[in-house]
């Protein structure tokens, strides 16, 4: 029980740690962010905290689909026609 009590207080711990950093953005959009906050009952921080979350998580895959238009820009995406014939043929055999 004391591990795992020591484990909870370390995680508790790692998640208050926080690194301090100064942006600037337009006043029309702080004033926007910060009539959101106090909307939302949750600190200034926390608000850009959580925009910078979303945003990363949008963007997780950019990369992947980066390579894979690279790749499409060289090579083609359209089937095999021999593959795309048989698709079909067992297509109009299936009763929809």
């Amino acid at each position: 029980m004391v591990i795992l009590k020591s484990v909870v207080l370390s995680f508790k711990l790692y998640q208050q740690v926080a690194m301090k950093t100064a942006i600037s953005i337009p006043d029309p959009l702080f004033d926007s962010a910060e009539q959101l906050s106090k909307r939302l009952g949750i600190s200034r921080s926390e608000l850009y905290s959580k925009a910078v979350s979303f945003y990363l998580k949008e963007h997780r895959y950019d990369s992947v689909t980066k390579k894979l238009n690279e790749v499409y820009d060289k090579e083609s995406s359209q089937s095999d026609p021999v593959i795309h014939s048989m698709q079909m043929f067992t297509l109009e055999r299936e009763e929809w």
